[in-house]
């Protein structure tokens, strides 16, 4: 099981989220995504998503093309489908969502 962080944001504790899998950083607190072409976030999300399956999350952070690409991305590796991770900043909890972008569950 695996956590993907859309994007590292510099100062935010990402631990809590431990405890739905091992976390892996898909773009760094420093990557910028280019205006005029997102092509290279794409593919390296590509690779790094390849094996994404449904015991798998993606942890929505970061700028919000981010975390866009990073959920497309993941539900075309998983037939339509991801789960992810939303912080609830009143409960100071991460709740997972399950997403089918097919419609099904």
């Amino acid at each position: 099981m695996t956590v993907y962080i859309s994007q590292h944001v510099r100062g935010r504790n990402y631990e809590d989220a431990s405890k739905f899998g091992d976390l892996e950083v898909l773009i760094s607190s420093t990557g910028n995504i280019n205006i005029h072409s997102t092509a290279p976030v794409v593919r390296s999300m590509s690779r790094k998503l390849r094996d994404f399956n449904d015991q798998d999350y993606i942890l929505f952070s970061g700028d919000p093309v981010a975390i866009a690409i990073a959920s497309v991305v993941a539900a075309k590796a998983n037939h339509g489908r991801l789960k992810a991770l939303k912080w609830d900043r009143l409960e100071s909890v991460y709740y997972p969502l399950a997403i089918s972008t097919t419609g099904g569950n």
